[in-house]
């Protein structure tokens, strides 16, 4: 069992705040291998896919009473016919027991549901391997985990296989989404999905999608909806301040890993012309990680100059975040337009390197050149409003 102590501090923080974790991940990032790494001699693991769990809690009252370890695990409790009512009584009655609840969805995604628990949870979504993880997963390189993907179960083999790609989204469909929003047939969605994978990193033009697959708008809408709930592509919303000059409502859209935005492309093997859109992905997990606590939007304007991450930690600090896989390739062109709006706030660029950040004045822009970790350690720097977990 590999090691993720930064995922553990997650879910012991959120106990400390709520008696509940909701842990959420697409299938196979690894929920059941995380939950159960915090020990077998602390926890009771309930595995609801099994048909018997549904007459053992059947009564909550009296499994919680019968629990004799401090936390209890509710492993894809989203099978559960009540799981809402299993989780409320459990925080409200028990208070001494931890309950950490995994599912592939977002909690509030399941028709299941009628109770959001509100006050009583807290959630933690599991991201794919992240970059500073990869020293723990055999000192994996990073160009396989971006050809890859961060799934543990494809990040460790030994050659990438076409075949757990399609069995993947084949079961996606079937026991994800299937089952939490009834869609009735695989072939719509699948072929969004497949879409979306292609565009990942672009921006999203919903009358377009739907132009391309010749399905209704309406229908591209709700199966974006279940995308995002399922953590299978992530939204990211444009930041502007009112000028007539930027973008104000079109998202960009990013798929949730790597290996499949490279197999729904074809990039096998990958190409360097490859490395800098999968880089940007994956600096977008880590983002996602260690910054959970912020907001991630975009920036462009009407002439298409973009920068790729802008985080506003508070009123007047607005960070912009720039990927290259290569440093030397940086165009600071956009960087400085977005100054002339936004003045205040850290430029950061952040690049594969191994050695730690430095600064660098590149056409009078100041920028911090880092990898992901030296952008964490140096915004854990600026103060208590800019602390990162």
């Amino acid at each position: 069992m590999i090691p993720r102590p930064f995922w553990v501090e997650r879910i012991e923080k959120a106990w400390r705040e709520a008696p509940i974790v909701w842990l959420a991940g697409v299938r196979r990032s690894g929920k059941t291998t995380l939950a159960q790494s915090l020990g077998s001699d602390r926890i009771q693991y309930v595995n609801c896919d099994l048909p018997v769990v549904a007459d053992m809690v059947a009564n909550p009252e009296l499994f919680y009473r019968n629990c004799d370890r401090p936390i209890v695990v509710f492993d894809e409790m989203h099978q559960l016919r009540d799981p809402s009512r299993l989780l409320k009584i459990g925080a409200d009655l028990f208070s001494h027991l931890k309950i950490l609840a995994t599912g592939s969805s977002t909690l509030a995604a399941s028709r299941k549901f009628r109770d959001t628990l509100a006050g009583r949870k807290r959630l933690v979504h599991l991201t794919p391997v992240l970059w500073d993880e990869l020293p723990a997963f055999n000192n994996t390189p990073l160009l396989k985990r971006l050809c890859h993907g961060g799934l543990p179960q494809a990040l460790l083999a030994d050659t990438k296989a076409p075949g757990f790609y399609r069995e993947w989204m084949d079961s996606f469909f079937a026991r994800d989404i299937q089952r939490l929003f009834a869609f009735r047939g695989p072939d719509k969605f699948n072929a969004l999905f497949e879409y979306v994978l292609k565009q990942s990193g672009g921006l999203l033009e919903v009358a377009r999608a739907a132009s391309a697959l010749g399905i209704s708008r309406a229908t591209v809408d709700s199966h974006l909806r279940a995308l995002q709930a399922t953590h299978a592509v992530s939204l990211l919303r444009p930041f502007h301040g009112g000028s007539q000059k930027e973008l104000v409502k079109m998202p960009k859209i990013y798929a949730f890993d790597t290996g499949f935005l490279s197999f729904a492309r074809g990039w096998d093997p990958l190409r360097p012309e490859d490395y800098g859109l999968l880089w940007e992905h994956l600096v977008l997990e880590y983002l996602q990680a260690h910054g959970h606590d912020w907001r991630i939007q975009y920036w462009r304007d009407a002439a298409g100059r973009e920068i790729d991450f802008v985080i506003a930690r508070s009123r007047d600090q607005v960070d912009a975040i720039e990927c290259k896989w290569d440093p030397a390739q940086f165009d600071p062109a956009a960087l400085k337009v977005f100054r002339s709006y936004y003045p205040r706030g850290t430029n950061y660029l952040l690049s594969p390197l191994t050695s730690p950040g430095y600064r660098k004045k590149i056409a009078g822009v100041d920028l911090y050149v880092c990898n992901p970790d030296g952008w964490r350690t140096h915004v854990g720097k600026q103060g208590s409003r800019g602390k990162v977990r």
